[in-house]
């Protein structure tokens, strides 16, 4: 037996951000006066590696020599500790990034590694049982042992067959609705009856337990709507004044029935009817033929004309949104993680590739005390927080853009959180087949192994919960992996691959028996084929895992050759598991027993059938809920309307995503010259590769809750104006929109009124859509919101998405003084219904003054009225803004969605009326009251700034001012026709691409080389290739991203343990020391090479606790922003384009970006020449002051190169930039980098 290694690592003080957040927390919280201090220890166990190879993967693996302590075997504790692990079975990403450095350093794949962290807590009568219990989730964590194992290697287990319910066809309705219960089903007593009848009478035998949990997956509401597909025997509405509007609604809808299926349909009435109608009869009138028509419904597609340098082409644009709102509820990180995952995945498999998403979520106040949170909740600050980082580390590991973010808060979503994705893709429409799969084709599974995490987790979204359930569903919650995703993104996006794919489903709810049983209508699978994480998972747990980032493909046998080949190309494990017959059958087998053989009609019986009536109440027209409170003066009005929670700033919460990649963002998050103008939604370019583009996709989304409760009709129809409002203020063209709907409601139960509340939902976005001619064309829902006696409020969140040209992009921030300001009012009637023929009218005349070049900015009127849309307008440029008197207080505080303020020089038109005109002093003047901007801003951003930080205070003021003018050698000796940049793309990589496009337009040839290391044979190749590659380029780049997930806690690691092997290390001393070649690195790519010690050294060596070191934000989170930095120095060939002193405006996406170094080796660098780029004010002074200075970094260093000037390291994202693109970022952002590089060469 090889022997077990225990190493821990420990933070030192001034760099311990995470101990000093959980000591923060616990005194805040917990009210914990006593606990004098809190250390944080990873605890590393090592299994398969010899003493000399620990040793050396100690200090590039484990820890880092200039920030770490390292203690081996014991450590020496000075208060109480315990350590906390991962639940067996769930994904440790930590422990995957240690395993794959570590046979790095071996060759081999046999190394095993178990982390935990260990608290050493310090005070007196502490209560360690209230502490652990505020540290640990149940959901995916436990208290770990402090006693070291004797072995890692995982024992042999026996793996029993599945069992057979014996005598389940002759059970009782007693003895059924006890297995319904002892098993915890989401299907009711009528559909395990007729599972029961059909066993009985079809099959004549009883069935497995696989077979049950398969059907209790397939017709769970999750996968098969069934509460949308609940037929409707009654509709009650109650009495009143608007009883007639919803009659003549219902009218109109069965109308629009008949004219879809006929005038004698027998089709019955359902929500899932109501919810689609529109759609169907929009498209029978000829309104849909962009939409793409298939039987492979992956996501929302449509076809899009996309302008590309090279000329027009054919592309299909997809999205789809996605909940994981029970998922989220209970462990915050992987429910939100997954979230995103799921939703990548569904026009993922539809061959699209996904550039942006949108993170809309429903909290309880984040702000409420930990000794007011429910019994069996977790804290809402804690919820928040958690699934924050999960869904932004999710999407910022992929390389996917989150372009706009926003949590409403209501006290409904405490009884379950609303954890809403949406995503925007594109494919050239070439790529996609859309075909029927044909008896002896066969099925493959791409990607991820499987697992336990995510069993049940189809029918764990599909039930209500109560108190006891929320702890036994640990092993619904997923676990994400997005560097795998991210392989199979750049798979999908090849064409050798997606022309030879006739179907594809991806791997979300209810497993195999659903992504794969969905492919065709006969399956013969063999799970003994599926992949798995670990060895004992029975036939049951392989069929229904939800284990992720898996796509099953349906190609033709004679292509299996060439997609397992595209596949290890892509670093990703590929698996037959099934052949398509014609048999009409879905057959699973598992260690020789066949485990599921049911008939496929049955199957999509999707249970027994329901029934249901329906009570409307009406609302209570005397209750206003389109006010605000005004307050006595126009100061504290405002004042008070910004601070709302409804209104203020999230900018702490929407700068941990990343905005910035992918180098398509054309309206960044934040904007204006002090990026404090929030956009109204999110826009991008379409993904083109090797050309340019103008042409673009935006997306806006419409809720509000109060409105919802107050009328669930009302709040449907604003949420959908108020989507597609937006896109009219971005510039967009309303006419050529298409919805997608989210419905997440209380669970329904029987209760007449409760099913009231969809119905009148989905009756109001109908009116809509009918009344504008414009279409949901899909959408996601969600019936089960519901704890204890708690509800979420009635939610439809609208989703509008087209396709748009930049040139008619409109950003929000005013533009200047001596313009004015109207407001565009849609007309209303008695019951605050819109004029949709006015709306029209109104909406037409805005793109008409859009296409005349007349509209310098424009916002939405939304939760705050006028007021917010002017402060929100005037925050950006410091533009001040002298209100219209002639307005009362009440007129500028009213809920008016759907309302649109428009910056221009003058106009005239019936349904605008002035707001005010703007000026130059940074003040909002109304009636002789004045506000500065300034305070308005305090009072906007102080609301939240607790829960989501936006400054630090860096831990010293002192700062030098590089200003080295002499230039470095700009031209190498020898000339080359062609210039020739590698870039190795390591398992987590994500600007391989924008890092390519910007060498190409610089002249430069680029190859990518892909490192592989599923098996010892997959490293050694990759490294003789990348060897190769490094040996025949001018210049090497390691772009950005999150190498292997920038684990073990630091980032870069791996791609260093990678460049330290001999044959690589021999390559680039060849690179730097004989052939005068550059190298750069940049975010992920920077830390790397300060780790190798390439920088600031220049050549690879053993590092030193007196070396430099890129640590973690001081902020203690993933930052993106922008930021200024100013050139320090020009003593280097990368800098030959610019001048000490430029100032340039750059993206940033990172957690670990902060410099440090101790005081000598800082001198020195200042001294040589050598610190390139600084963190400035906007006064543009090198500061420490946070968010300028963003992540503490020492001296405000962004950027160093090495002695020489040929290795340049930044964290800046210099590739993020170009025409087309941040329309709404001031200041230039192009420090032509890599033309500089590449002219070094000619």
């Amino acid at each position: 037996m090889s022997k077990v290694f225990r190493i821990y690592v420990k933070k030192r003080e001034e760099f311990a951000v995470e101990a000093k957040e959980v000591l923060e927390n616990l005194r805040v919280q917990l009210k914990l006066d006593n606990l004098k201090d809190l250390s944080i220890i990873n605890r590393y166990d090592v299994e398969g590696v010899s003493e000399e190879v620990l040793k050396t993967g100690i200090n590039t693996i484990l820890s880092e020599p200039m920030v770490d302590d390292v203690y081996m075997e014991e450590y020496p504790s000075v208060g109480n500790t315990f350590a906390i692990e991962f639940l067996p079975g769930q994904y440790d990403q930590r422990a995957d990034a240690c395993e794959q450095c570590f046979s790095i350093l071996t060759g081999a794949n046999d190394v095993k590694v178990k982390c935990a962290k260990l608290f050493d807590v310090v005070g007196k009568d502490l209560d360690l049982d209230k502490i652990q219990k505020f540290l640990i989730n149940p959901v995916d964590q436990r208290l770990a042992s402090l006693d070291k194992p004797l072995s890692l290697k995982d024992g042999e287990v026996d793996i029993p067959l599945v069992p057979i319910i014996s005598g389940f066809i002759n059970f009782s309705d007693e003895e059924l609705r006890e297995y319904i219960k002892a098993n915890g089903m989401a299907m009711n007593f009528d559909d395990l009856k007729i599972s029961q009848e059909y066993f009985k009478s079809e099959e004549h035998r009883d069935p497995t337990e696989t077979e049950l949990k398969v059907l209790d997956t397939y017709w769970s509401d999750h996968c098969r709507h069934t509460t949308f597909a609940t037929i409707i025997d009654d509709i009650e509405i109650e009495n009143g004044t608007f009883k007639e509007i919803l009659e003549k609604d219902i009218e109109n809808y069965k109308s629009s029935r008949h004219l879809v299926y006929g005038v004698d349909t027998k089709r019955p009435l359902t929500l899932m009817d109501l919810a689609t109608i529109s759609m169907k009869e929009l498209r029978k009138a000829g309104y849909l033929e962009d939409l793409e028509v298939s039987k492979e419904i992956n996501a929302c597609s449509v076809e899009l004309t996309v302008h590309t340098s090279d000329g027009d082409e054919n592309w299909l644009l997809m999205f789809k949104n996605e909940t994981h709102n029970h998922p989220t509820e209970i462990e915050p990180f992987g429910g939100a993680a997954t979230c995103l995952g799921g939703a990548i995945r569904d026009p993922l498999s539809g061959r699209a590739y996904v550039y942006q998403s949108m993170r809309i979520t429903g909290s309880g106040d984040p702000r409420t005390p930990l000794d007011k949170t429910l019994k069996g909740k977790l804290p809402q600050r804690k919820i928040t927080r958690e699934a924050a980082h999960g869904f932004s580390s999710y999407g910022n590991q992929i390389g996917l853009t989150t372009g706009y973010v926003h949590e409403v808060y209501d006290e409904g979503y405490v009884a379950k959180r609303m954890e809403l994705g949406a995503v925007v893709a594109a494919a050239p429409k070439a790529q996609v087949k859309r075909l029927e799969p044909q008896k002896d084709q066969i099925v493959l599974l791409i990607g991820g192994r499987t697992g336990r995490d995510g069993i049940g987790g189809a029918t764990g979204s599909s039930k209500s919960h109560e108190l006891k359930t929320t702890t036994t569903a640990g092993a619904e919650v997923q676990k994400g992996n997005p560097v795998e995703e991210r392989k199979i993104q750049r798979l999908f996006r090849n064409p050798k691959v997606s022309e030879k794919i006739v179907r594809c489903n991806d791997f979300g709810a209810g497993g195999v028996c659903v992504a794969v049983g969905e492919l065709a209508d006969g399956l013969d699978i063999n799970l003994d084929a599926v992949l798995k994480k670990y060895e004992g998972l029975t036939g049951t747990e392989l069929a229904i895992s939800e284990s992720q980032e898996r796509m099953a493909i349906v190609i033709n046998e004679c292509d299996m050759e060439a997609i397992v080949k595209e596949c290890h190309n892509e670093n990703l494990e590929v698996v037959k598991v099934a052949t398509v017959t014609d048999d009409d059958r879905l057959v699973m087998h598992y260690l020789g027993q066949t485990v599921v053989d049911i008939d496929r009609h049955f199957l999509d019986k999707n249970g027994a059938s329901r029934h249901q009536k329906i009570y409307v109440s009406l609302p209570d027209f005397d209750k206003d809920v389109f006010e605000n409170e005004v307050k006595d003066s126009f100061r504290d009005t405002s004042l008070n309307i910004l601070s709302n929670l409804s209104v203020c700033s999230q900018k702490g919460l929407v700068e941990r995503f990343d905005s910035s990649i992918g180098n398509g963002t054309v309206l960044s998050p934040y904007g204006g010259k002090t990026l404090k103008t929030e956009t109204e939604g999110m826009c991008a370019l379409i993904p083109v590769l090797g050309k340019e583009t103008t042409t673009c996709s935006m997306m806006a989304y419409g809720y509000n809750p109060k409105i919802s409760k107050w009328s669930p009709y009302h709040g449907a129809i604003y949420a959908v104006v108020e989507s597609l409002a937006k896109i009219v203020t971005m510039g967009g063209n309303y006419h050529t929109v298409r919805f997608s709907f989210q419905e997440f409601f209380e669970k329904l139960l029987t209760d007449p009124k409760r099913w009231g509340k969809p119905f009148s939902a989905l009756l109001g976005a109908y009116r809509v859509q009918s009344a504008l001619k414009l279409a949901s064309i899909g959408g996601k829902d969600s019936m089960s919101g519901s704890f204890e006696d708690l509800d979420v409020p009635p939610t439809l969140v609208s989703f509008a998405i087209t396709g748009a040209d930049v040139k008619d992009v409109i950003s929000p921030e005013l533009k200047g003084a001596n313009h004015k300001l109207y407001e565009f009012v849609l007309p209303k009637d008695e019951f605050g219904i819109y004029d949709f023929d006015k709306l029209q009218e109104i909406y037409d005349f805005i793109m008409k003054l859009n296409a005349d070049k007349k509209i310098y900015s424009a916002y939405t009127v939304k939760d705050g009225g006028v007021l917010e849309a002017v402060y929100k307008m005037a925050f950006g440029n410091n533009v001040g803004v002298k209100l219209n008197e002639d307005l009362s207080l009440n007129d500028l505080t009213l809920k008016n969605y759907g309302n649109i303020i428009v910056e221009v020089d003058d106009l005239a038109y019936d349904y605008a009326r002035l707001i005010g005109d703007t000026v130059d002093e940074s003040v909002i003047t109304y009636s002789n009251e004045t506000v500065s901007l300034d305070e308005a801003y305090k009072a906007h951003t102080s609301t939240l700034e607790e829960i989501f930080p936006t400054s630090k205070k860096a831990l010293t003021d002192e700062v030098r001012v590089g200003n080295c003018t002499e230039r470095g050698i700009i031209h190498a000796s020898k000339v080359y026709d062609e210039v020739k940049v590698t870039i190795p793309v390591f398992p987590g990589t994500n600007c391989e691409y924008d890092s390519k496009r910007a060498f190409e337009k610089a002249g430069a040839k680029v190859e990518l080389v892909l490192i592989r290391n599923k098996t010892a044979e997959d490293i050694k190749k990759s490294i003789d290739e990348l060897e190769k590659a490094i040996r025949s380029s001018q210049i090497v780049m390691l772009p950005g991203g999150f190498s292997a997930g920038d684990e073990p806690e630091g980032s870069g690691k791996f791609i260093a343990t990678v460049l330290r092997n001999a044959k690589l290390k021999a390559a680039i001393d060849d690179l730097l020391d004989n052939r005068e070649g550059l190298m750069i690195g940049i975010c992920n790519g920077f830390q790397a090479l300060i780790k190798l010690g390439l920088l600031p050294d220049g050549h690879i060596k053993e590092m030193s606790d007196d070396d430099a070191t890129l640590t973690f934000n001081t902020i203690g989170r993933h930052l993106s922003q922008m930021v200024d930095t100013r050139i320090a120095s020009v003593k280097s060939p990368w800098m030959a384009n610019v001048s000490v002193g430029d100032i340039h405006t750059i993206p940033i996406s990172h957690g670990e970006g902060r410099f440090v170094a101790p005081k000598h080796v800082l001198d020195e660098l200042f001294d040589n020449g050598q610190v390139i780029t600084q963190y400035v004010d906007p006064s543009g002074n090198v500061t420490m002051e946070s968010p300028y200075n963003p992540n503490g970094s020492m001296m405000a260093i962004e950027g160093i190169v090495s002695r020489d000037g040929r290795v340049l390291g930044k964290m800046g994202h210099s590739e993020r930039q170009g025409n087309n693109r941040f329309k709404n970022i001031y200041g230039e952002m192009d420090q032509k980098i890599f033309e500089a590089g590449v002219k070094y060469f000619k």
